[in-house]
C-alpha cells in the first residue's frame, strides 16, 4: 500500500544553559522543563535553524521559516522580552531563492548574518543597517560555491569558516570544508585540505563554534547517519592552522528525545547566545494531506508560467 512521503516538522527552543555546558547531554536533559519554545507557526509550516543576539532586556531570535505550500523559506525574527516572554515576529529577510540557517555574528559593534543561500551559488554576508531589521547584502564571502550551514568564529587572530557543499549523493551531509580570513568581509581562502572531515555521522555544521576549557575550537556537527539532522555531536579541533587540521569527535550526543516527546526524531542546530543556547528538534510525519499540498503548489507553478 502506498504511503505518504515523510514530512519533517521542526520546532525551536531556548535552553537556559550556556552552550559549553551541553557537552554533557545530562545538562540538556535536566533543563528540559525550563525550555522556552517558539510559538507554533501553523499548518504546513515549521521553524528551524535558530540563532540569536541580545540587546538590553530583549533577545532577538532569527529562524528559517519554511512553508510546504511553497517549498520556500524566509528568515523570520522573533523578539523576546525579560523572562523570555514572546513579544512579536516579522519577516527579517526574504529573497526569490530559499534562505535558511541565519548564522548571526557580531563584529566591530555591528550585527551580521550569513544565511544559507546555496541556491544562489554563494555564501554571502548581510549587515543589519537598522537592527534588528534593515538587512542588506554586504558582500559575497565565497562566490560560485553552493555552500551550506556556514558558521564562523574568530580564533588565533583569524576568522574561520566551517561549511559544507551541496552536491550529489547527499554530499552536504557528509563533508566538512574550511576557509579562513584576516577580516570577516574577506578575502576568504579555502583550506588546502578540504574536505577536512568526511563522515555522515559528524561533518555537516550544526551551530555556533565555541572555544572549550582547553582553548580548542569545538564545532557542533550533525549526525545524519540515520536521518537528516538526526542528532548533534561535537568536533574538537586540536590543530587549526591555515595548512594543518587535526580534529576528533568528543564523546556525547544530543538527541531530540532529551527535550521533547513530540519532536524526538532529530536535533540539528545548537546556537550560543550568552547564558542561553538555542536548538531545534524534529518530528517525522506522513500526512495524507501532503499530496494535496504538493499538487496545489505544482498547479500554481504551471499557471504562473
Amino acid at each position: 500500500m502506498m504511503r505518504p512521503p515523510e514530512t519533517d516538522f521542526w520546532q525551536v527552543g531556548l535552553v537556559p544553559a550556556p552552550i559549553a555546558t551541553l557537552l554533557n547531554p545530562g545538562v540538556l536533559a535536566a533543563a528540559r522543563e525550563r525550555i522556552t519554545w517558539l510559538p507554533d507557526p501553523g499548518p504546513w509550516r515549521y521553524l528551524a535553524d535558530p540563532f540569536a543576539v541580545r540587546r538590553g532586556d530583549a533577545t532577538h531570535v532569527y529562524v528559517e521559516a519554511f512553508d510546504y505550500r511553497t517549498k520556500h523559506a524566509v528568515i523570520e525574527h522573533h523578539e523576546f522580552g525579560p523572562g523570555l516572554v514572546w513579544h512579536a515576529k516579522h519577516t527579517a529577510l526574504a529573497r526569490s531563492f530559499h534562505l535558511s540557517y541565519p548564522f548571526i555574528v557580531e563584529d566591530g559593534g555591528e550585527v551580521f548574518m550569513i544565511p544559507e543561500s546555496n541556491r544562489h551559488g554563494e555564501i554571502a554576508l548581510y549587515r543589519a543597517r537598522k537592527f534588528p531589521g534593515g538587512w542588506v547584502r554586504e558582500t559575497s564571502l565565497l562566490h560560485g560555491i553552493r555552500g551550506a550551514e556556514a558558521s564562523v568564529i574568530r580564533h588565533g587572530g583569524r576568522w574561520w569558516m566551517f561549511f559544507t557543499v551541496v552536491g550529489p549523493q547527499a554530499r552536504d551531509q557528509r563533508e566538512l570544508h574550511l576557509a579562513h580570513a584576516e577580516a570577516l568581509t574577506g578575502p576568504w581562502l579555502l583550506h588546502p585540505l578540504n574536505p577536512v572531515v568526511v563522515d555522515r555521522a559528524g561533518a555537516r555544521p550544526g551551530g555556533t563554534p565555541f572555544v572549550g576549557a582547553d582553548g580548542k575550537v569545538i564545532l557542533p556537527v550533525q549526525d545524519c547517519s540515520r536521518t537528516y539532522g538526526g542528532a548533534i555531536r561535537f568536533l574538537r579541533f586540536n590543530m587549526l592552522t591555515p595548512d594543518r587540521i587535526e580534529a576528533a569527535h568528543l564523546v556525547g550526543t544530543l538527541t531530540g528525545d532529551l527535550v521533547s516527546d513530540s519532536h524526538c526524531e532529530g536535533l540539528h542546530t545548537l546556537a550560543a547566545c550568552g547564558d542561553l543556547t538555542l536548538l531545534d528538534t524534529k518530528r517525522i510525519a506522513r500526512p495524507w494531506g501532503r499530496y494535496a499540498v504538493d499538487l496545489k503548489r505544482r498547479v500554481r507553478r504551471l499557471v504562473s508560467i
